[in-house]
């Protein structure tokens, strides 16, 4: 009766998951534009989608400013990691709390955080003010993941190296960034998926002429989101999958 009730409970989990998902890749390939209505097959959606010079600038637009802001991050949120894991310094529980405080603040009160902070300073909303708070609330998940691993690593790797001579910026370059190698990748790549589909921030801190994918899509609900979206939705689940089946492969070639 466990292992029954397990895959049920399993299976009941796996469609709750993924039935969204297939219903959106369904929607893709249907004519009507009728949502609940399967009337055939076409693949119009995808050439209408093809099409829109506007959905392929704010694509380009969210994926510029997740490259950006995640390549600033990770760098902040690396060094940041590594200095607070191997210096005991003053308030550092204080410091540690700090830096992943934006994880816990709800998303509406930073927006207005980032809208108050820009116009005091007097920036202009834009791609730059966009860039600004997309690098700063990805910086606590780089750090977080980073500082995990680090609190796993033998200190002794490192201490070794510095007792044969080695400086510290070499010990950081050939014994500490390999081993943490990983967890960067790892904390780098879920804060691209965060500022890929970042809604709320983004409202608050854009201009004209960079408004994201997300922004568009959202925008698009006041008059009804059209089958297109599906279609967008399809192929980037398509990509996230692809990506997921190769590192997959390369981990089992590797073992």
């Amino acid at each position: 009766m466990g292992k029954r009730f397990r895959t049920v409970y399993m299976t009941a989990i796996l469609i709750f998951l993924y039935l969204p998902i297939l219903v959106v890749v369904l929607y893709s390939f249907n004519p009507s534009k009728t949502a609940g209505v399967m009337t055939g097959f076409t693949l119009s959606w995808y050439r209408e989608l093809f099409a829109d010079g506007e959905i392929a600038r704010t694509l380009g637009n969210s994926l510029k400013v997740a490259c950006i802001s995640v390549a600033a991050a990770g760098i902040i949120g690396t060094l940041g990691a590594v200095a607070l894991a191997r210096r005991h310094l003053k308030l550092q529980g204080l410091m540690e709390g700090l830096s992943s405080l934006p994880i816990m603040i709800p998303e509406i009160v930073l927006a207005m955080a980032f809208l108050a902070a820009f116009t005091f300073v007097g920036l202009e909303l834009g791609m730059l003010t966009l860039v600004l708070a997309h690098i700063t609330f990805c910086i606590p998940y780089i750090f977080i993941i980073v500082k995990g691993r680090l609190a796993a690593l033998d200190i002794s790797l490192e201490e070794a190296a510095r007792d044969l001579g080695a400086p510290p910026l070499r010990v950081f370059r050939d014994i500490t960034f390999p081993l943490v190698f990983p967890a960067v990748l790892a904390g780098m790549l879920l804060a691209f998926a965060m500022s890929l589909d970042d809604v709320i921030i983004s409202f608050f801190v854009t201009g004209p002429g960079a408004q994201t994918l997300p922004l568009k899509i959202y925008s698009s609900l006041k008059v009804g989101v059209k089958p297109k979206i599906n279609a967008l939705c399809t192929l980037m689940l398509g990509v996230v999958f692809l990506f997921v089946g190769v590192s997959q492969w390369i981990r089992a070639k590797k073992t």
